[in-house]
């Protein structure tokens, strides 16, 4: 009976130490579900519930309804959550090295894009690590073109539009083409343009998609002018607590998350074009003056940025122009 009892207790405790083990993470993004990397996140949080036995969870929480998007990296860096995506490039305040990928015209294809990323990665974890933040992988959205209710042919057309604009970058090139830029998160973009609070926004097929684009605007062109990247970021201390074998068991889904993010936003690009032609959309190749005329804007950004850049930024930039030739 003694033993009985004994192995009893040892059962319970056997279930209480093995639940106090058990970690759940929450995981704050700003875009939707239905998204192309949403989906992405949450096949790696799956990957992670599956190889470490339960041991870690990860609870998504799309639609920025844990913090908003401009909040994601500090709610990581004060352990609020921790784990969090968010765009790259609103990091570019903080250094230029955040930025690149948002320059116009710098990247403009996924072979181009891909190579930037390895030129960025190693500075961009250097930089997190100063703030107690990992990196864990990175994803772009496809390359960025322009919806317009009419069609643009020339920089001189987007003299005064209204444009809506995510990022300081964008910002920029909006003023210097000579629209007036118009602050505006992905989840407002519908009303903003039935209120005419915008007319023009640049973004990707997925992302005209859905926000049913076609419901406020009729012109489309792939421009392909950038492709901006999300990062998902770890704490590090809060990583560093959990056991050796589910560090490795996290890192070894990111990976996969990274190379299955990078063929889900290829795929996004061609079965949301074909949407958007389905919808009714007018899409339009860009004119040669159009053309011209936004990439000679794209180089003057560029000179601005080389001019204030730091060195981890320029060594960067020295990478990819390497890696390019």
């Amino acid at each position: 009976m003694k033993s009985l009892v004994l192995l009893a207790v040892l059962s319970v405790c056997s279930v209480i130490t093995g639940s106090a083990a058990a970690e759940t993470w929450n995981m704050p993004t700003p875009f939707a579900d239905a998204t192309f990397n949403v989906r992405n996140i949450v096949q790696f949080a799956q990957d992670v519930a599956k190889s470490t036995d339960g041991a870690l969870t990860i609870r998504v929480h799309s639609g920025g309804s844990l913090f908003a998007g401009d909040d994601i990296k500090n709610a990581v860096r004060s352990r609020q959550a921790p784990i969090g995506e968010f765009i790259l490039s609103q990091l570019s305040n903080e250094d230029a090295a955040f930025g690149l990928d948002s320059l116009p015209f710098l990247a403009t294809s996924y072979g181009q894009a891909k190579r930037l990323w390895r030129a960025q990665k190693p500075a961009i974890r250097e930089l997190l690590a100063k703030q107690g933040l990992m990196p864990l992988f990175s994803v772009p959205w496809p390359p960025q073109g322009l919806f317009a209710k009419r069609k643009i042919t020339h920089t001189d057309d987007m003299k005064g539009l209204r444009l809506r604009v995510y990022n300081t970058a964008l910002e920029q090139f909006a003023t210097l083409i000579g629209s007036a830029p118009v602050q505006v998160w992905s989840g407002d973009v519908a009303q903003a343009f039935a209120s005419g609070q915008v007319e023009a926004m640049f973004t990707n097929p997925g992302s005209g998609s859905q926000v049913s684009a076609r419901s406020f605007v009729n012109y489309y062109s792939p421009i392909n002018a950038w492709l901006p990247k999300d990062i998902i970021v770890v704490n590090k201390r809060s990583f560093q607590r959990l056991p050796k074998d589910v560090q490795a068991a996290v890192l070894k889904a990111a990976a996969r998350a990274e190379a299955r993010g990078w063929q889900m936003s290829r795929k996004e690009l061609f079965e949301k074009t074909k949407v958007l032609a389905e919808s009714g959309m007018v899409i339009y190749e860009p004119s040669d003056d159009l053309r011209i005329g936004l990439e000679a804007v794209g180089r003057k950004m560029l000179e601005a940025w080389q001019a204030t850049a730091s060195d981890a930024a320029m060594a960067i930039l020295n990478a990819y122009r390497q890696k390019s030739r």
